[in-house]
């Protein structure tokens, strides 16, 4: 089984912002379709850590999570493969929520 971890603050910003790439360098957008899709396509688990981070916007975490059925992966793959690591409870539960939501209007 191969597995992967994803440290946001490690391996992409520690101060991510924004929903488009147009908004800046560390944007959700480029998040997801850089680090996040290629992630959950090579392997079986993807564990992202959101610690150690400055703090995310509601942008940035919808675009990267919820946005993820907008850009061809399936619900089922997210609730198989992806693991949301955080000390921040609200955070954990505004992509759940983004997620969720996303998936209601995909039906």
């Amino acid at each position: 089984m191969t597995k992967s971890l994803i440290s946001i603050s490690k391996q992409y910003s520690r101060f991510p912002a924004g929903r488009y790439r147009k908004d800046g360098p560390y944007s959700g957008e480029r998040f997801r379709d850089e680090i996040l899709i290629p992630a959950l396509r090579d392997n079986q688990e993807v564990t992202v850590d959101l610690d150690n981070v400055m703090g995310f916007g509601s942008s940035f975490l919808e675009e990267a999570f919820g946005g993820l059925m907008r850009h061809g992966v399936s619900y089922e793959t997210i609730v198989d493969k992806l693991h949301i690591k955080s000390s921040v409870e609200t955070y954990k539960n505004s992509i759940k929520q983004y997620m969720l939501d996303q998936s209601k209007r995909n039906m």
